[in-house]
C-alpha cells in the first residue's frame, strides 16, 4: 500500500483519501484534509502552525531518543622546535635570568661591532689608489665612435 505525504502538515494520506491540487505551473500537492488545503490556500506558513510535522521538526518535538552530546577532544599543548633553535635551545633561553639575557645580547653586539670594524680596516688597506684623472674634456662612447656626435 502506497501512501503519499500530505504537502502542508507532512500527514500520510492513505489511498482513496485527499485531495489533489495541480497549481499552474504543473506543480502537485497533496491534501489530507480540507483543512490543511484552506490553510496552503491562505499562504500560511507550515512552519509557525504549531500542529504540523514541519513546526515539530523545526522545535525537536516529540524525539523520543536524546542523542548523547557528541564529546569534544581536548585539545592537547605540545611545545615543539622552531627552525635553528631545538627544543633543549628554547628551555634554557627560557629559564635563563633577565640579566644573563641582557649580558649576553650586550656581548654578542659588541662582537658584532668588532668584527665590522675589522673589515672595515682591511677593506680600506686592499683599496688600491686610483690613477691620476686625466684633465681631457669627458667623451661618450658614442662620440669616441663617430656616430651622430658632432652635430
Amino acid at each position: 500500500m502506497k501512501t503519499e505525504i500530505d504537502s502542508f502538515s507532512g500527514y500520510r494520506i492513505y489511498p482513496s483519501k485527499g485531495r489533489l491540487f495541480v497549481r499552474g505551473d504543473n506543480k502537485i500537492f497533496r491534501f489530507a484534509t480540507s483543512k490543511n488545503e484552506s490553510l496552503f490556500l491562505q499562504r500560511k506558513n507550515p512552519r509557525k502552525i504549531a500542529w504540523t510535522q514541519v513546526y515539530r521538526r523545526m522545535h525537536k518535538k516529540g524525539i523520543t531518543e536524546e542523542v548523547a552530546k557528541k564529546r569534544s577532544r581536548r585539545t592537547v599543548k605540545h611545545q615543539r622546535g622552531i627552525v635553528g633553535a631545538d627544543l633543549a635551545a628554547i628551555a634554557a633561553r627560557r629559564n635563563q635570568s633577565a640579566a644573563a639575557r641582557a649580558q649576553a645580547r650586550t656581548a654578542a653586539i659588541q662582537k658584532a661591532k668588532a668584527e665590522k670594524k675589522a673589515k672595515e680596516e682591511k677593506k680600506d688597506k686592499t683599496k688600491a689608489p686610483r690613477a691620476p684623472v686625466s684633465t681631457a674634456p669627458r667623451v661618450s662612447k658614442q662620440q669616441m665612435k663617430g656616430g651622430k656626435g658632432g652635430r
